[in-house]
């Protein structure tokens, strides 16, 4: 009997116990959107319901192609390479496009997208970057990539990748150029008729804040389209160019003032006794061969290209100074053997005109002598040995002139020269003028015509 009331009587609670949860208030009923959230996935990615091979319509619903807007983030570039002309950067890249087969109840607000991590289970645009190299995702913790679908159907795909790419270079202005490197992302396989790739209104490309390059500064930043033709169709393209511009003032330091120094110390030669040929010989020589190491160095880092660059002529046209102070020094040598020369023959001309003096002078005793012991008119036989050395002196004025030089009108610079003995030291003497002027006119030119160029002319 008991067992028969208890049976009757737990029905009747459970009835009793489900009016009063049906009577309560919505407000204390908790809801778990999550759950709700893996409904709608599985209600809008069925297989009955989305296909991803199919691209979504156009806008409005219409035939025409899919909009996909992209906009990127770029976190860092991290090398830009001369040698191989070519770019590393990192960057957060985004795409988002309307598909009409996403859209979803989002429960008053209560789920403002869902999120994905798996990029196969939507429609994809099929873009890649032409002028990549190499690249890769990041995969640490988890892989750095999600996809979000909004309520209105609405796609949005963020994910993290790094890059090489490609930039071709001009270096006839090298080191005061500036170098653009493109990033150029365009469609695969759909043509502009079923796919078209736009930039994203408003700052499409944003740069992280205090961007650092160890050789190189980013001045700005320029977003275009690139649409190509090929015998298939034609495809969309979207491109960014990265104008750098190269810090000058790390080559100043490396290449710049170092070559000048060694100019400067060839010239140490001019100030050295002509008659010190080791010290000499030893300075030209070990500037020569320190500036062909210094302009090895610099070719070394960069591509062998068809065209003169601007270093190339920096470092050549100090080659060249100090190469023409190790060959001033070579004409030094061989005027101070010339001049060695000449003053044997002045000295052979002093004694030629001491030896004349004392033939007029022997003549003169021994015509007075003739003239008080021996008349002229008595006797013409005492008159031949004086004949005989009147002649040998006439010869000897002869011998004696031909090694004498016409002087030569006076100005200012050979009244300034005559100061200097020798011709060895007279081109010692202009050599240390010479050169550094020339060098300064040099310089005053190089900079003038490389920093003030047109940056057009060095394309």
């Amino acid at each position: 009997m008991a067992s028969a009331i208890h049976t009757a009587i737990i029905p009747l609670l459970l009835y009793f116990a489900q009016i009063c949860w049906c009577n309560q208030p919505s407000s204390t009923i908790k809801i778990n959107y999550r759950e709700k959230e893996k409904q709608v996935l599985d209600q809008i990615l069925g297989p009955s319901s989305y296909d991803a091979r199919i691209r979504p319509s156009g806008v409005n619903q219409t035939d025409g192609p899919a909009v996909v807007r992209v906009n990127i983030f770029v976190r860092s570039i991290s090398k830009i390479d001369d040698v191989t002309m070519e770019y590393s950067v990192q960057l957060t890249f985004r795409e988002q496009w309307l598909d009409e087969r996403l859209k979803f109840n989002d429960f008053g607000g209560k789920i403002k997208y869902l999120t994905l991590t798996e990029a196969n289970r939507v429609w994809m645009p099929d873009l890649f970057f032409s002028n990549e190299k190499e690249g890769h995702f990041h995969n640490i913790i988890m892989p750095n990539v999600y996809i979000r679908i909004f309520p209105y159907g609405s796609v949005l795909y963020s994910i993290r990748i790094s890059l090489t790419l490609s930039c071709p270079m001009n270096l006839k202005l090298y080191p005061l150029d500036r170098q653009v490197c493109s990033l150029r992302m365009a469609s695969y396989g759909w043509t502009t008729d079923d796919l078209v790739f736009l930039w994203k209104e408003g700052d499409p490309v944003q740069v992280v804040k205090n961007l650092h390059l160890p050789r190189f500064t980013l001045e700005k930043f320029l977003t275009d389209y690139c649409n190509s033709k090929t015998n298939t169709g034609e495809y969309s393209c979207l491109k960014v160019d990265l104008l750098f511009k190269r810090e000058f003032s790390y080559y100043l330091i490396q290449i710049c003032i170092p070559c000048c120094m060694l100019v400067i110390v060839s010239w140490v030669s001019f100030w050295l006794d002509q008659s010190a040929v080791p010290a000499r010989v030893s300075l030209g020589v070990t500037t020569l061969l320190t500036m062909a190491t210094q302009t090895s160095g610099i070719n070394a880092s960069l591509p062998p290209v068809s065209y003169t660059k601007a270093i190339d002529v920096w470092t050549g046209v100090c080659l060249t100074f100090v190469f023409g102070a190790l060959l001033e020094f070579a004409l030094v040598n061989y005027a101070s053997r010339s001049d060695m020369h000449r003053d044997q023959m002045q000295k052979q001309r002093r004694q030629c005109e001491l030896e004349h003096a004392a033939s007029l002078e022997a003549a003169a005793d021994l015509l007075q002598d003739g003239g008080t012991n021996f008349p002229m008119s008595d006797d013409v036989l005492f008159q031949k040995p004086l004949v005989r050395s009147g002649d040998q002196t006439l010869e000897k004025m002869r011998q004696c002139k031909v090694h004498m030089q016409q002087p030569h009108r006076p100005n200012c610079c050979r009244s300034w020269l005559s100061k200097f003995p020798t011709r060895s030291k007279r081109i010692d003497v202009i050599s240390r003028i010479t050169f550094p002027l020339v060098f300064a006119l040099f310089n005053l030119t190089y900079w003038s015509t490389y920093l003030f160029r047109d940056e057009s002319d060095g394309e």
